[in-house]
């Protein structure tokens, strides 16, 4: 009998849970490790590749518990109508990942082993060249921060649009993250892409020629403790 056909199914031995789990977490690693190595996201890519794994696993789990009792089914509903997601997803790249993470943990969880292995395996084939051959993240990412001491027009925000057009013109990715203004100084945190060092020597050196008081700091954010 067809696994989704009824949800009276007869739930998955030790055995078979076992074995989707498995196979669930393996396919979670690998899509993890595409998300990783070919994603263009901003996002701290690391860390999100662990959330996949952790994702396929959990959706694979909890279908398996469900899909044999009807009771189940609706309690599952009732109960994830009380989880709120706050962390927001900013790329649409990301939101395609964790889409697959769950697919793999539904297909998983319903026993179409093969199917889901062999719709992974073609989906991320489709996805290498597209990801390689397309422009992406070939370069580092770095936290700027930048702090200017300046008059009170030039601290309420006019610095912001010049700021961010020598970015771009020397970044491949510009993407603001934070703005602390005070009385006689201005705080701005980006996060940008940059392919070589000589970009960021070509950076700061516009951005001093254009604010001789303006402080520059870099943090490869790839290095940094937990990330």
């Amino acid at each position: 009998m067809d696994a989704l056909n009824t949800l009276g199914a007869a739930p998955s031995t030790l055995a078979d849970l076992a074995l989707n789990l498995l196979l669930a977490g393996t396919l979670g690693i690998l899509i993890g490790l595409h998300y990783r190595y070919l994603g263009a996201s901003l996002a701290n890519r690391v860390q999100i590749a662990k959330v996949l794994v952790f994702l396929a696993l959990t959706t694979a789990f909890v279908i398996a518990v469900v899909k044999s009792s009807l009771a189940l089914s609706l309690g599952l509903v009732g109960a994830l109508s009380i989880v709120r997601f706050r962390t927001p997803i900013k790329e649409p790249e990301e939101l395609a990942y964790l889409f697959m993470a769950i697919a793999v943990g539904l297909g998983m969880g319903a026993d179409y082993r093969l199917h889901t292995v062999a719709a992974t395996a073609m989906i991320l084939a489709v996805m290498t060249p597209v990801q390689l051959f397309s422009k992406r993240d070939l370069g580092r990412n770095l936290y700027l921060s930048i702090g200017i001491d300046a008059d009170e027009d030039l601290s309420g925000g006019a610095a912001v649009g010049p700021i961010e057009a020598i970015l771009g013109r020397h970044c491949a990715k510009v993407d603001l993250r934070r703005m602390d203004r005070e009385a006689d100084r201005l705080e701005l945190t980006f996060f940008v892409d940059v392919t070589d060092a000589s970009q960021l020597q070509h950076l700061t050196a516009a951005l001093e020629a254009t604010f001789p008081r303006v402080r520059v700091t870099f943090v490869d954010q790839s290095r940094m403790p937990g990330l």
